[in-house]
């Protein structure tokens, strides 16, 4: 659980001259949902260590905002709509997908974390892709015309969203460059790596993969399958089981130990 010390919320551990949360005078205090509320939202907005937030900051922004939950199937938005709020996913995997005359593609695969809509807000655009939960998902739903006015009044909730987005793009940037001019196979190898969740399971259907990688179907297939006949992954509906790691991470290319130490 994060401490409070000198006014700030973060993740760190308790330091010398830092409060703890249960050392602060009576009328400070908040109820225990409330205080895991605002201590989460303080570690979803980038890092944690850099311009920590206060609690005027955190009060602030809790009033910018509330949950909504969402089951399997439908969706927090959709293609086309007008961006009137931004999302902080709390819990649960959410597919972003674009709308085309063959049918739907998907561009992308969010869970815990992190923060969708907000590009599409900031700019007055109408969302450009739909965002659909998988399974059942709890997010934290930012209003734009309650953000925006908060932003102007707190520098550092604003310079904290600016330094989640720029890691989600050097993410972004990352990912793009090791799928440069490499194989189809390598490309499958890092995405089910990277999709991977804490059970070593992709739960992305063979055609999403192929979409995410801007390949056709059949290459995609036949790296699965080649995957399969050595061992490395099993195939259910819908699912992928990585059965060895460190096979996948050779064919990519990557050092599995430093990809888990920075997930």
């Amino acid at each position: 659980m994060p401490h409070v010390g000198r006014g700030t919320f973060s993740g760190k551990m308790k330091e010398p001259g830092r409060v703890a949360y249960d050392e602060l005078p009576r009328e400070r205090r908040m109820d225990t949902a409330d205080y895991q509320h605002v201590a989460w939202l303080a570690r979803s907005f980038g890092r944690t260590d850099y311009l920590p937030l206060t609690p005027a900051d955190l009060d602030a922004l809790s009033s910018a905002g509330s949950y909504v939950e969402k089951y399997p199937g439908t969706h927090l938005f959709k293609e086309g709509e007008n961006s009137v709020a931004a999302y902080v996913i709390q819990r649960g995997d959410v597919e972003l997908y674009r709308t085309r005359k063959t049918g739907r593609r998907v561009v992308g695969r969010v869970r815990s974390g992190a923060v969708i809509g907000d590009i599409a807000m900031f700019q007055g655009h109408p969302y450009i892709s739909s965002a659909r939960a998988i399974n059942r998902v709890r997010a934290f739903r930012l209003e734009r015309a309650k953000l925006l006015p908060l932003l102007i009044e707190h520098p550092m909730i604003a310079m904290r969203w600016l330094v989640a987005g720029l890691s989600q793009l050097e993410a972004t940037q990352q990912r793009v460059i090791r799928l440069m001019h490499r194989t189809v196979r390598e490309q499958v190898a890092e995405v089910l790596l990277d999709e991977a969740d804490d059970y070593n399971e992709v739960h992305l259907s063979q055609s999403s993969l192929a979409d995410l990688l801007g390949a056709s179907r059949q290459s995609v297939n036949e790296s699965l399958a080649g995957f399969r006949s050595e061992g490395s992954i099993e195939t259910g509906y819908r699912v992928i089981r990585i059965l060895r790691p460190a096979a996948l991470a050779e064919i990519a290319g990557r050092d599995l130990t430093s990809h888990r130490a920075s997930a």
